[in-house]
């Protein structure tokens, strides 16, 4: 029976058998390696056996409270204004009325395919103490000195947030704008003979059809903003005094900077699998299922 069924599916075997192969050693044995590596506590190359001891320091741990604390102002201030905005222009660049769309629709989507470090050293250099945004609201005097975007922990949290608007919210904006190509014209054509409004026509008949679409980018940007790590890193280091500090940055200093100890990094790395396992669960919940 197996040789038959071997005989009669070997071809396809020995098709994806290149990819499977790359599968299990780069995707499945760390997944498994990690999780046995997160029982575990380490000092430089010397391993010891440490059970559950890394999730009894992580609940005592107050740099990790404090990283959780930044990630989830960034997660619940960020991803809502960068989705809010996606639809609204994509909105926008769907209209029959608005010219040179291609143009927009190519500088609106930039900046998610700019080089990070690019951009991260001219939003360092925008936002300086003496930069292009300072002098602007000095000599306009909405502000008498600048603003210190870079120093002080609110300032450098909203300067993170606005990079993460600058760089996400074309991206996400040309998935909204191709759900918004695929609705049916008959539907608002419909609408327009019956007397509804542009307003209610846009949160009757838009974003309905936009669920499954909003569902994913709100996954997607989830997941991305619990493992943010590049724009911290490049424009703050974390600091000023750990306030811009992510999840996905201190299991890097507790991997590379402080002391080395793969394994407790391990067992933060996992908690932030079951958070976006969590959070995943929780949106698909309320997102029901026509989504």
């Amino acid at each position: 029976m197996l040789k038959k069924l071997w005989r009669e599916k070997r071809e396809g075997w020995l098709f994806i058998s290149v990819a499977l192969i790359l599968f299990l050693f780069f995707s499945l044995y760390p997944i498994i390696d990690s999780l046995i590596l997160s029982f575990y506590t380490s000092r430089g190359i010397v391993y010891k056996f440490n059970g559950f001891g890394n999730i009894k320091r992580l609940f005592d741990d107050q740099m990790f409270y404090t990283s959780l604390k930044n990630t989830m102002i960034y997660l619940i201030i960020q991803v809502p204004i960068m989705l809010v905005l996606a639809i609204f222009l994509a909105t926008l660049l769907n209209s029959t009325k608005l010219k040179f769309k291609s143009f927009f629709r190519t500088c609106i989507f930039l900046p998610c395919v700019t080089s990070l470090v690019a951009y991260s050293v001219l939003f360092k250099m925008i936002f300086a103490e003496k930069g292009l945004v300072n002098n602007i609201l000095m000599k306009t005097g909405v502000f008498q000195t600048g603003i210190p975007w870079l120093t002080d922990p609110f300032w450098a949290k909203v300067t993170i947030i606005l990079a993460l608007l600058w760089r996400w919210t074309g991206y996400n904006m040309i998935f909204f704008l191709a759900a918004l190509q695929s609705i049916p014209k008959d539907m608002y054509e419909a609408a327009d003979i019956d007397g509804v409004s542009k307003i209610k026509q846009f949160f009757y008949i838009t974003i309905p059809q936009l669920k499954p679409i909003l569902l994913f980018t709100t996954i997607m940007s989830t997941i991305g903003t619990l493992q943010l790590f590049d724009e911290p890193m490049n424009l703050t280091m974390g600091g000023p005094a750990n306030s811009t500090m992510t999840i996905s940055q201190y299991i890097y200093n507790v991997s590379f900077v402080y002391a080395p100890n793969f394994g407790y990094a391990a067992t933060i790395s996992y908690t932030v699998v079951l958070m976006i396992a969590l959070l995943s669960y929780i949106q698909f919940k309320l997102a029901g299922d026509d989504a």
